[in-house]
C-alpha cells in the first residue's frame, strides 16, 4: 500500500490528482492538505510515502516547508506540483532536496510516469529540464539577477511579490521584523531596484510570476 498525501488549496487540482492516481496506482491510500500548516499536521498523524506539493499555497514558505519535511521524515518523496517556470525554481527545490518537479502544464501520462517513477525511488526531471542542467541550453538563457539570491532571501522576495508587510512575513518565516528588513535591503541590491514596484516589474520580466 502506497500513502500519498496531496497538498493543494484548489480542490478541483486534489480532485483530479486523486482519480488520476487511482487509474494508475492499485494499491494507494491518498490525504489531502490545503496548505502548509495542515501538511505538517497530517504527516505528524500518519505514514506517506510522497507528497505532492504545490508551492503557491497561501500561508505558506515552500522553501522552508520542503527543507523541513525532507529532515524530520527522511524517507518521504516530494513531488513539486506547480505552474512556476521549471527553469528557475525547479533547480532550487531539487538543490534542497525535492525528488521531483512538475509543471502543471504537464499532460496525464507524464504526471502519471513521474509519480511512478519516483515512489519506485529513483528522481524525476523533464527532458527539458534535463537539458538545461546538463549545461546544453544554459548558453541561451539570459543571466537571471535572481539566481544571486540566497534561498533565504529568495523566500522573502515570494513574500514581497504577494504583497506581504514586513510583520507578515516576519510571521511566516518565523524571523524578526529587523531580520527581514536586513534581507529585504540586501535583496534590493542585489538586483539593482529600489522598491517592491521595480520587483514585481522584474519578477515579471524574468517569468518569476
Amino acid at each position: 500500500m502506497q500513502n500519498i498525501l496531496i497538498a493543494d488549496d484548489h480542490s478541483i487540482v486534489r480532485a483530479g490528482l486523486k482519480l488520476l492516481i487511482n487509474s494508475c496506482i492499485k494499491d494507494v491510500a491518498i490525504d489531502e492538505a490545503e496548505d502548509g500548516e495542515a501538511v505538517i499536521k497530517k504527516m505528524k498523524s500518519a505514514h506517506f510515502d510522497l507528497l505532492i506539493l504545490d508551492i503557491n499555497m497561501p500561508h505558506t514558505e515552500s522553501f522552508s516547508l520542503t527543507a523541513y519535511l525532507l529532515k524530520e521524515y527522511p524517507g518521504l518523496k516530494i513531488i513539486i506540483f506547480t505552474m512556476n517556470q521549471e527553469v528557475f525554481f525547479a533547480k532550487r527545490f531539487l538543490k534542497i532536496g525535492a525528488h521531483g518537479y512538475l509543471n502543471k502544464y504537464s499532460k496525464e501520462s507524464e504526471i502519471k510516469y513521474a509519480i511512478q517513477k519516483v515512489l519506485g525511488g529513483k528522481r524525476y526531471i523533464s527532458d527539458n529540464l534535463a537539458e538545461i542542467l546538463s549545461g546544453e541550453l544554459t548558453k541561451k538563457l539570459k543571466d537571471n539577477p535572481f539566481e544571486d539570491l540566497s534561498d533565504r532571501e529568495f523566500e522573502v522576495v515570494l513574500q514581497m511579490l504577494k504583497g506581504s508587510s514586513v510583520s507578515e512575513i516576519a510571521n511566516t518565516l518565523s524571523l524578526h521584523k529587523s531580520t527581514v528588513g536586513t534581507h529585504k535591503t540586501r535583496i534590493l541590491d542585489k538586483l539593482k531596484i529600489s522598491n517592491t514596484v521595480e520587483l514585481i516589474n522584474l519578477a515579471r520580466l524574468y517569468e518569476i510570476i
